[in-house]
């Protein structure tokens, strides 16, 4: 990951951090968002790899689109549907990762820095965190289909329509992250879930992130159905197996990814 400019990256076991260093508000410039989707592309076939915590550098986690950088990115014809493309595969990229995102929300999450939030796995917030959607006040769209995964009917129209932001306890009140700490507590809880991730068997995580992600458009039936047959073929893995000696043992597993 030597050729990355704007994206921080760290291995910690089987844990990779991803930390946004695009100063002085991690805005989502061309240069962050293609590093974003370049990296968390490789991840997804980089076997040392089991977890991934996502997080900002500084006082804010995105703060957004970056319009001061708009003009040199939308200069003809053609430019911003590009522009538009590369910005939803962006969002996608941490989705449909093969490995689960941790999101380490540090500070301030905005428009672009909602759409991250709300496509990563697990989420996690600083006291100085805060999600909201400010596209109204320069007369543009945010990441509202994208919040529509975490907040209610009236409280994302509400912060769409008067850009209101919703603080890291109040996130954590409304049950959209699983903690608020204290800002030097942040990266250690975020490592925490992200480690007891990479402790199972990566075939199983990786399968499962997979299922999750399809099943949750599905009618209960057709999904249900879905994770069932999930089910099986991971029960047919080595790991599978192991897990269930392991158990059976009363030992700690010994994970292949197969």
């Amino acid at each position: 990951m030597d050729d990355l400019t704007q994206l921080i990256y760290e291995l910690n076991g089987h844990v990779a951090t991803l930390t946004m260093n695009a100063p002085p508000v991690n805005a989502l410039t061309r240069t962050l968002n293609d590093e974003l989707t370049l990296a968390l592309d490789r991840i997804s076939e980089m076997d040392e790899v089991r977890a991934v915590v996502l997080t900002g550098a500084g006082k804010v986690f995105c703060a957004g689109a970056d319009l001061k950088g708009r003009a040199s990115v939308i200069k003809g014809p053609g430019d911003l549907p590009a522009h538009s493309r590369r910005t939803r595969e962006c969002f996608h990229a941490i989705r449909e990762c093969a490995k689960p995102v941790v999101c380490a929300i540090n500070g301030a999450a905005l428009g672009s820095g909602v759409a991250m939030a709300a496509s990563s796995d697990i989420l996690v917030a600083s006291e100085r965190a805060s999600l909201g959607l400010p596209e109204v006040d320069v007369g543009l769209l945010g990441g509202c289909r994208h919040a529509m995964r975490l907040f209610s009917h009236s409280r994302l129209r509400r912060m769409a329509l008067t850009g209101m932001r919703v603080p890291g306890a109040e996130l954590y009140r409304l049950g959209i992250v699983e903690a608020c700490v204290a800002p030097e507590e942040l990266m250690a809880t975020a490592m925490e879930i992200a480690q007891s991730i990479a402790s199972k068997s990566p075939v199983s995580t990786r399968m499962g992130k997979h299922t999750l992600n399809v099943i949750e458009d599905m009618s209960l039936r057709d999904g249900y159905r879905y994770e069932q047959d999930m089910t099986a073929q991971i029960g047919k893995t080595d790991d599978a197996k192991e897990a269930q000696r392991a158990f059976a043992e009363k030992r700690a597993p010994v994970f292949t990814g197969r």
